[in-house]
């Protein structure tokens, strides 16, 4: 397997590279409008045919560069299927498996964050969007976020998978790179609650400023970026 973590400083987002390498055939997820130049240099370096781009849920704080890629690469755009964006090629349902050469990517879906986040596992890797992020959890004051989805997803759905579970969130503003569900368990104080109560009241009292572009961006990538 072929995989490239490429970080985008301004909005803090993790975008994943994952290829088989007997096919070369890759896979995007979250891909950042800005960095698409980086991404398809980068595809052209491992010589990989980019063929699926995965957004995990409508973002708002950066574009998707969905839209952009499938235009340079012909590649299917895919998200969950409780995605408000219509021009989606491939809508997953939950626990449905996408196949990419050898590799298969089944699809969790992790509302809370928002309500079309989906999380997507492949082998012993977790890529959690923004439903569960290294120390952290994603923020459930917007775009149909409930704090009680969230603790569910979390504590029911992704805190089930076997401890050595490798993390690769959406995002981490400490320049952590990646952790494990076994070291969410014991040291994420966001999960250090005793219910789905205790979780709610934590979160609801947060005070998040909101993101500076959130109204433009959600816009656009209801569009998958588009103009």
């Amino acid at each position: 397997m072929i995989f490239r973590q490429v970080f985008d400083n301004k909005s803090s987002t993790y975008t994943y590279l994952i290829a088989s390498a007997k096919g070369r055939e890759a896979i995007i997820i979250d891909p950042v409008l800005e960095n698409v130049e980086t991404y398809t240099n980068l595809l052209k370096e491992l010589d990989l045919k980019l063929v699926k781009v995965i957004d995990t849920h409508i973002h708002a704080d950066h574009v998707t560069g969905a839209t952009e890629l499938k235009s340079k690469t012909r590649c299917a755009t895919v998200m969950g299927e409780n995605t408000p964006a219509d021009l989606v090629d491939i809508k997953l349902k939950d626990e449905e498996t996408i196949k990419v050469d050898q590799l298969e990517i089944k699809a969790i879906y992790t509302p809370g964050h928002t309500s079309d986040s989906y999380s997507f596992i492949m082998d012993n890797c977790l890529f959690s969007g923004d439903t569960l992020l290294i120390n952290g959890t994603g923020r459930t004051d917007f775009q149909n976020g409930n704090s009680k989805d969230a603790y569910n997803s979390i504590f029911n759905r992704l805190l089930k998978l076997p401890e050595d579970t490798i993390l690769y969130p959406g995002h981490d503003y400490n320049g952590k790179e990646s952790s494990t569900i076994g070291i969410e368990k014991k040291f994420n104080p966001r999960l250090q609650v005793n219910g789905a109560d205790e979780y709610v009241e934590l979160m609801s009292n947060l005070n998040l400023s909101k993101p500076k572009l959130i109204d433009i961006n959600v816009s656009r990538n209801i569009k998958l970026g588009a103009n």
